[in-house]
C-alpha cells in the first residue's frame, strides 16, 4: 500500500453576479479546469458594503461563489481571463495553497469532443 500523501495545488474562489457566471465557467473550460462548484445566493460585507443574497427575481441577480482547484500555472491564466470582467464588472478572486490526495482528479482528459 502506498503511503498517502498531498500533492500543493492552488485553490481559486471566485465571487461574481450570477449573469457573469456563463463568462467564468467559459474563461475556465478554455484554461482546461476540470472541475469546480458553484454556490448560488451568496450573501456577505465587502468594499461596497453589505450585500443580502436573494432570488427574489432570478438566480443571475444574486451573487454566486465559484471555487476550484488548479495547478499554479493556471492561476494567471485565469486571473488575466476574470481582468477585464473585473475592470467593468464588480467580483473578486481569491487564490489559497491547498493540498490535494487525488491529483489525478485535476489532471485535463482528452475526450471524443477534445482532440488534444
Amino acid at each position: 500500500m502506498e503511503k498517502a500523501r498531498l500533492y500543493p495545488m492552488k485553490k481559486v474562489d471566485i465571487i461574481v453576479s450570477g449573469e457573469r457566471l456563463p463568462f467564468v465557467r467559459d474563461l475556465l473550460a478554455r484554461v482546461r479546469v476540470t472541475g469546480y462548484t458553484i454556490v448560488p445566493n451568496v450573501s456577505g460585507m465587502g468594499h461596497s458594503g453589505f450585500y443580502e443574497g436573494n432570488l427574489i427575481f432570478n438566480e443571475t441577480s444574486s451573487l454566486v461563489l465559484l471555487m476550484t482547484v488548479v495547478r499554479e500555472e493556471q492561476v494567471e491564466l485565469i486571473l488575466e481571463g476574470l481582468t477585464p470582467l473585473f475592470e467593468r464588472y464588480s467580483g473578486i478572486m481569491y487564490v489559497s495553497d491547498v493540498g490535494v490526495s487525488r491529483q489525478d482528479h485535476f489532471v485535463h482528459r482528452a475526450t471524443d469532443s477534445d482532440p488534444s
